[in-house]
């Protein structure tokens, strides 16, 4: 089973990335799960054809126990299975606590054992690399991160505070960076920006993807790119980076 962390800061296509991974995984011919760790619990909308998976959190909140199995996720494309751990009520309580609990769920309910995975992917939220949002890097759920980032100042600020936090558990043997997604917002010299900030940090570019209309397009109608057109140039990268992750 391969366990692959997605960090990235918020509003930079994380869960856009994941999803498509998913996507791309599933078309391979992976059992996959993804676990989407933010608060906004949006990481598997366009994989569930845009009806949501209740997120743990909310289920507490509602019946004030965890669900069981039956209930922690749903199938989505490609038989992903889709876990969302949601967050507090806003304004209320720590967001990191609810992954915490959501991953103590996830191992009472033995998800991974049930399900027996090729591939799981966490989407992490990476403006916060404290707490529960560490989590995948320092408990073990996670052994491979992945930071997805533009050229813009404010993701670059973000990787390498996510860099920052893997580094102060790496005598722990915990989970390592293995490179960065460069996610286009098509501001000038973007790659040489993160091709400066990659090299600075001995991380590889995975994946250039574009900026991209279809991308949008198929959000709109609840899908992911690699679904909606899997022919596509952007949906191409999406499967030549699954390839990438497995052969890594």
């Amino acid at each position: 089973m391969r366990k692959f962390a997605i960090y990235g800061k918020g509003g930079i296509g994380k869960s856009t990335t994941t999803a498509n991974l998913s996507a791309a995984l599933s078309m391979m011919g992976k059992k996959v799960v993804q676990v989407g760790c933010d608060p906004k619990a949006d990481s598997t909308l366009n994989l569930l054809h845009g009806e949501p998976v209740m997120p743990v959190m909310d289920y507490y909140r509602k019946y004030t126990e965890g669900p069981d199995f039956e209930h922690i996720g749903k199938e989505g494309f490609g038989g992903v299975f889709c876990i969302e751990t949601g967050g507090p009520t806003p304004g209320l309580g720590c967001a990191g606590r609810g992954i915490i609990a959501t991953f103590d769920l996830m191992d009472e309910q033995e998800v991974f054992q049930k399900l027996q995975p090729d591939v799981v992917l966490y989407d992490v939220l990476g403006d916060v690399v404290c707490g529960g949002f560490s989590a995948p890097i320092r408990d073990g759920y996670a052994d491979e991160i992945f930071i997805v980032t533009s050229g813009e100042k404010m993701a670059l600020y973000a990787a390498a505070n996510i860099i920052k936090a893997v580094e102060n558990f790496k005598s722990r043997g915990y989970a390592q960076v293995k490179g960065v997604i460069l996610n286009r917002r098509n501001v000038d010299d973007e790659y040489e920006l993160v091709k400066a900030f990659a090299d600075e940090h001995g991380l590889p570019i995975v994946a250039d993807i574009p900026r991209s209309k279809d991308i949008q397009y198929y959000e709109n109608k609840g899908m992911t790119v690699v679904e909606g057109n899997p022919d596509l140039a952007v949906s191409q990268i999406y499967q030549d980076l699954a390839r990438e992750l497995l052969q890594a």
